[in-house]
């Protein structure tokens, strides 16, 4: 069903390829002025235009024709409010934890050696 839907431009434009001697010939309306060259590509932009105008007019009555209605179920509660007790935090030192860190301060600055 998709397929046809994007494909159905196509159609005048595959009709026109495969009888265009018949077009060329007989349903061109240029056929008496060669020097126009049209071979009956005015044959196919009438029929593109009426491909066209139907296409509109289809998409139209579907869009005329299409209602639609939503039902959003919606329900307002009353929310209570909850209160959760709140601890402080307190320090809990932790035995097998030593801090084995060790800061010595030096104010001696290091120079390097002079040539």
């Amino acid at each position: 069903m998709v397929f046809l839907f994007v494909f159905k431009p196509v159609f005048p434009v595959v009709e026109y390829l495969l009888n265009y001697d018949y077009i060329a010939k007989v349903l061109c309306e240029n056929k008496a002025k060669p020097e126009l060259k049209c071979n009956g590509k005015c044959h196919l932009m009438k029929q593109l235009a009426k491909a066209s105008e139907t296409e509109k007019s289809e998409q139209k009555d579907k869009k005329s024709n299409v209602k639609v209605e939503w039902e959003i179920p919606f329900v307002l509660t009353e929310v209570e409010s909850v209160r959760i007790p709140i601890e402080p935090l307190y320090y809990i030192p932790i035995p097998s934890y030593s801090n084995q860190y060790s800061y010595t301060l030096n104010t001696a600055f290091f120079h390097p050696p002079t040539v």
